[in-house]
């Protein structure tokens, strides 16, 4: 049986979502997101990051800085005991973007691609897996890539009313009520 996964949005779940998050300073890790990842890796759930990073394409930051930020956050998961299987990017906006970076991509959420990229290289089960986000298009990419237990920790009131339909709705920012639902899929 292929392994399960936990998708985790990056900006609002992993860390607090200050607009552009780029740099090592500016990056505040959420309470519990060491607790809920390493829950979910005791469990054999395959922890995958999926970001869009519309910073670079806006030329805010580079795919370098981006790199960077990301090298030092898996280290500090690392620390933790934490290993994190995966983690997908797409810096492309479709209006926003400059140069080659403005563009349609199916990787950019609410597309599915980040996520089907990530679980035909790892073979994870994606029906057997769990999405956290906090955007409804985080929701939209799961529910694209075939993910049935969606968990949405809201950014903010319209963001809820945006969820698909059978999206699990917690109270913004308590990663710690996710862990109840780790469980849970076919």
């Amino acid at each position: 049986m292929a392994r399960r996964g936990l998708f985790l949005d990056r900006d609002g779940i992993i860390n607090e979502d200050l607009g552009y998050v780029h740099r090592v300073e500016d990056f505040v890790f959420r309470d519990g997101i060491f607790d809920l990842c390493a829950a979910a890796q005791a469990i054999g759930l395959a922890i995958v990051v999926v970001t869009n990073q519309a910073g670079i394409g806006r030329g805010l930051y580079t795919e370098a800085d981006f790199q960077a930020l990301t090298a030092w956050m898996r280290g500090r998961f690392e620390r933790e005991g934490i290993g994190l299987a995966a983690i997908e990017h797409c810096p492309d906006h479709p209006v926003h973007g400059i140069g080659p970076y403005r563009r349609e991509n199916p990787r950019r959420k609410p597309g599915p691609g980040m996520i089907l990229d990530a679980a035909a290289r790892l073979g994870l089960e994606l029906g057997r897996s769990v999405m956290v986000g906090d955007r409804a298009s985080d929701m939209q990419a799961a529910v694209a890539a075939g993910i049935p237990t969606r968990i949405l920790l809201p950014a903010d009131a319209t963001e809820a009313e945006a969820a698909p339909p059978g999206t699990i709705i917690l109270p913004p920012g308590d990663l710690r009520a996710v862990l109840g639902h780790l469980g849970e899929g076919p």
